[in-house]
């Protein structure tokens, strides 16, 4: 197993490009399922996650090749609907073939899904909507076994809360289903509007991208895709953190600034001046007197897109703990997505823990001192990333191959920038 070491303490400068989105490539990956055929999936990024999707494909008999950042997957032969528990357990989206199965076969069975233990995240809202559009669905022995006698049929569906991967496995089903499906209180995330332009792409009828209420007029088939996964908003925000936490100055390209409202205004509200165009995001710190920069406090809470990201909540904690003061984090998306503060006070942060409340009394830029750290879940080893980055001395950050799962290239990505980081085996 390996270990990243970061020697902290150096500004980042440069630019670094952004790979494609992992929280949408795993949906467009998913949706092959659903037209026999030969499909092509461009700007796909190369992850643990994105890999251990293929393997799920390959298990129903899909065939791959990879070529660059070009996906090819050829589902004309699918001779398997089981997702066996060793190819789930490892990440939660693999319930999301759950969908594409039912609507092609009729037939799934699917494991329950692992991934970050970051909170229960129940599989209920994707039962129930399929319910909704005829599905038997027996849960036994830690699987889903979805079954429909005859052809999926149009309903109304109302979530009680957006959920991502409900709202793209029931479009999915919906879209081969008889007449018309109506999704309300849908999630609106950007990788939700790139699943419905990949299935309209593929002839299905689906209205309201980028809403909250999505209809979906049932086809008889569909064809095959080729489209590309947009760039990772993640990603893109991890690095902005990363270079204003450690005073620097560079430009995040091949991103979509549209796609990181809240964070961009949070970020110019800490202090930073932010310059836009379509595709990157020039951060840096105002020109002082004193050549000191002061970083301000700000509070954040988390909420369903386009409010803040839970997903950047980590990130943005590490670069508070670097602050002139106190500032409050609310996570109201995850009951479990504060592991990371444990470790952040093995830095010489000051985080008090409060239900889902995090109260951060910063120290100001010289505050974090370089510690042995042990990620946790992929954003807070991000986090752990960035603290090191902008801490003195030497930080080791232990399993790291949750990183892995949704950053592609770190350490060069990183060492492009300036970062002096390297991987070691433990």
């Amino acid at each position: 197993m390996e270990k990243l070491i970061i020697e902290g303490g150096k500004p980042l400068y440069g630019e670094v490009k952004i790979s494609g989105a992992k929280n949408a490539a795993l949906p467009l990956m998913a949706a092959t399922l659903l037209a026999p055929g030969r499909h092509f999936l461009r700007n796909m990024p190369n992850l643990r996650d994105t890999r251990t999707f293929v393997r799920l494909m390959e298990n129903f008999g899909v065939k791959s090749e990879r070529t660059g950042d070009v996906l090819m997957l050829d589902t004309t032969h699918l001779d398997h609907t089981e997702a066996p528990y060793d190819l789930v357990k490892t990440m939660r989206a693999s319930v999301l073939v759950l969908g594409p199965l039912m609507a092609r076969f009729g037939r799934a069975k699917v494991s329950l899904p692992g991934g970050c233990a970051i909170g229960a995240r129940p599989i209920n809202f994707h039962i129930m909507g399929l319910e909704r559009l005829g599905v038997t669905c027996t849960l036994e022995g830690g699987y889903v076994d979805a079954r429909i006698d005859g052809p999926l049929r149009g309903n109304v569906i109302y979530f009680d809360v957006p959920s991502v991967t409900g709202t793209e496995n029931l479009l999915m089903a919906a879209v081969l289903a008889e007449g018309t499906t109506v999704l309300k209180n849908a999630a609106r995330e950007p990788e939700i509007g790139n699943l419905i332009d990949m299935l309209n792409g593929m002839g299905a009828r689906i209205e309201g991208k980028d809403t909250d209420r999505l209809t979906i007029h049932g086809v008889k088939n569909l064809i095959p895709a080729d489209c590309s996964i947009i760039p990772d908003r993640i990603e893109t925000g991890t690095y902005l953190i990363a270079i204003a936490a450690t005073g620097g100055t560079g430009t995040v390209t091949n991103c979509n600034p549209a796609h990181l409202p809240s964070l961009l205004e949070k970020l110019r509200a800490v202090g930073l001046i932010i310059t836009e165009t379509e595709t990157t995001i020039a951060v840096g710190w105002p020109e002082r007197a004193d050549k000191r920069r002061v970083i301000g406090n700000v509070d954040i809470k988390t909420m369903p897109y386009p409010g803040y990201p839970t997903d950047l909540q980590a990130q943005f904690m590490a670069l508070m703990t670097l602050s002139s003061d106190t500032c409050v984090i609310n996570e109201t998306i995850f009951e479990n997505r504060f592991m990371h503060v444990a470790e952040l006070h093995r830095m010489g942060a000051r985080i008090r823990v409060d239900g889902h409340f995090a109260v951060v009394t910063g120290g100001g830029i010289d505050g974090m001192k370089g510690a042995p750290v042990m990620a946790t879940d992929l954003r807070a080893s991000s986090s752990l990333v960035i603290a090191g980055l902008a801490a003195s001395g030497r930080t080791e950050i232990s399993r790291i191959y949750h990183l892995e799962r949704g950053y592609e290239d770190l350490v060069d990505k990183l060492t492009g920038l300036g970062a002096k980081v390297w991987k070691e085996q433990e």
